[in-house]
């Protein structure tokens, strides 16, 4: 159990409550810390996990198997003096925390392992969580891959994958499963070999969703080096949950990787020396998202959208051509901020122009606020060690209140196929899942909560089959199977490259007829008889 202080736990639960208060009302997390000090008994007999914000966990010694502290315990220490008015460094806190006197880097001597032995610690029916998008511990899983023979009833947890795992594979049944919180487009190549399952959620719930469905006792994560504190940045998967993970695992794994970007952010964003059971050492390149040329398709429809895009607006882009192109027309524009799930090549290549700057954000002025980034190695040199980027667990910036709280918060999200009255389906098609909720749903309620907000739901108006056939992807109704990952109610605008049409608050009728007005020609009259024949309009 954890060996410290009553007085420290007190402090640092007092002040992690509070940062925790403030981020989910919008204000400065760290402004009014100190005055917590001034409001704390003397002494209590309260356990210190008792102390602690709900999802805060007890901590665990190399002996005791209960879950770990957040590194925020740590931290905490570094801000304010200890008794004697000195604030001893970060190595002295962390041993003064579990009770031992090894430094931090003898510490991580300790632990070093090599790739292979890192992965014989895995044993059959474990669940295994790993960091999402280019992030992956590439060399870890290919190791824990190759013993596929001497193990049953593994689970590996990830998505957005940009490296072709053996796991994948048909032949993986049985013995290592993987489960995609949001398929890419590497894992839907695999589909037809059934080894891949989906778990389709919203990210603003991804808190719950780890402890809750995860339940992976074991986590492993590709971090940079440790810094002169002893803290590995968790790279380009930013915070999204590891650190959340790492707390609720038995097991502990991180391969170093010296070419895994050291990202600022707050206290998630790091995982201490003490927070790992074993530590490998394997550099690779981080795969990367390939980029697209902009067809005149996307840049027709990101010329929709544009014009309803402000000067000082904070935006949201999605992963894709759409992203790139919108950032493309975007150049022009002034002081924009950046809140968003996901950092993609076009947020910054506008960062770069000075097109963003955060100056006028009313949430996190002056940060670019992510929660991980996917895209090219030229993303990757952004996120490293840049100040002005700031990485914030994906609850957090998922969260529908903290989006809203941006005044001026512009939503750009994908879409696959809407119906005459405004349903979104952005996941599948029909019966065949394609990608997942992710934040689309967070981001569009988000966005109707900020002052001036607008959320955009864009697609083409027509799809092209395989043998050349044509089909309209605006419908009278979904096909059998089609998710709703946007409800009607939550629609606020559909773009193609028609127009844009503002469905919030309007009449089933109003509806039916500016989504007709935004299909292809060639199907409106087809849409038309469909909608009379179904009452829809008159």
């Amino acid at each position: 159990m954890f060996a410290g202080s009553i007085r420290a736990g007190q402090r640092a639960a007092a002040v992690m409550s509070l940062i925790q208060s403030a981020r989910m009302n919008g204000h400065d997390p760290y402004a009014n810390v100190k005055d917590v000090f001034t409001r704390l008994p003397a002494q209590t007999d309260r356990k210190i996990e008792e102390l602690l914000p709900h999802r805060w966990k007890p901590a665990r010694s190399s002996t005791d198997k209960c879950r770990r502290p957040p590194s925020a315990w740590v931290g905490i220490g570094l801000l304010w003096p200890q008794p004697d008015g000195k604030t001893p460094p970060i190595w002295e806190i962390s041993d003064s925390v579990s009770g031992g006197k090894m430094s931090w880097k003898d510490e991580f001597k300790k632990k070093l392992v090599s790739v292979e032995d890192a992965a014989a610690v895995v044993k059959s029916n474990d669940r295994i969580y790993f960091c999402p998008v280019g992030g992956a511990p590439v060399d870890l899983v290919n190791a824990i891959c190759r013993r596929k023979d001497d193990l049953q009833n593994v689970l590996m947890i990830s998505g957005l994958l940009l490296y072709p795992f053996e796991v994948f594979k048909a032949e993986f049944k049985g013995h290592i499963g993987y489960v995609s919180i949001f398929p890419g487009p590497i894992e839907r190549k695999f589909f037809p070999q059934g080894n891949i399952d989906i778990i389709s959620y919203q990210f603003g719930q991804t808190d719950w969703e780890t402890e809750n469905i995860f339940r992976a006792n074991v986590f492993i994560a590709d971090v940079s080096p440790p810094d002169e504190m002893g803290r590995m940045s968790l790279g380009v998967m930013g915070t999204f949950n590891g650190h959340q993970a790492a707390r609720l695992a038995e097991k502990v794994i991180v391969q170093v990787n010296r070419q895994s970007p050291y990202v600022y952010g707050d206290d998630e964003a790091f995982l201490t020396v003490d927070d790992v059971d074993y530590i490998c050492e394997q550099d690779h390149k981080l795969p990367e998202l390939p980029s697209i040329p902009l067809t005149d398709m996307e840049k027709t429809i990101a010329s929709k959208i544009i014009p309803f895009i402000e000067d000082g607006s904070t935006i949201q882009i999605g992963v894709g051509g759409l992203g790139n192109a919108v950032g493309f027309y975007l150049d022009h524009h002034k002081d924009l901020g950046i809140h968003t799930e996901m950092l993609v090549d076009s947020m910054v290549a506008l960062a770069e122009k000075g097109v963003v700057n955060g100056s006028r954000k009313t949430l996190h002025p002056g940060e670019i606020t992510v929660s991980f980034g996917i895209g090219s190695q030229k993303l990757y040199d952004f996120m490293n060690r840049n100040k002005v980027l700031r990485a914030y667990p994906l609850t957090y910036i998922a969260n529908e209140s903290v989006i809203g709280s941006n005044e001026k918060f512009i939503a750009i999200n994908n879409a696959i196929m809407c119906d005459l009255t405004g349903q979104v389906c952005a996941e599948s098609i029909g019966f065949q899942q394609y990608s997942a909720t992710g934040g689309q749903l967070n981001f569009v309620r988000g966005a109707r909560l900020s002052k001036g907000g607008k959320s955009f739901l864009t697609l083409d108006s027509t799809a092209t089959k395989q043998d050349g056939t044509v089909l309209s992807r605006i419908l009278s109704a979904l096909p059998p199977g089609a998710v709703v990952t946007t409800p009607r109610s939550d629609v606020d605008y559909i773009v193609t490259e028609y127009g844009a049409v503002h469905l919030r608050g309007k009449s089933i009728s109003d509806r039916v007829k500016d989504m007709i007005s935004i299909a292809h020609p060639n199907f409106r009259e087809k849409l038309t008889k469909e909608a009379k024949e179904a009452k829809l309009i008159w």
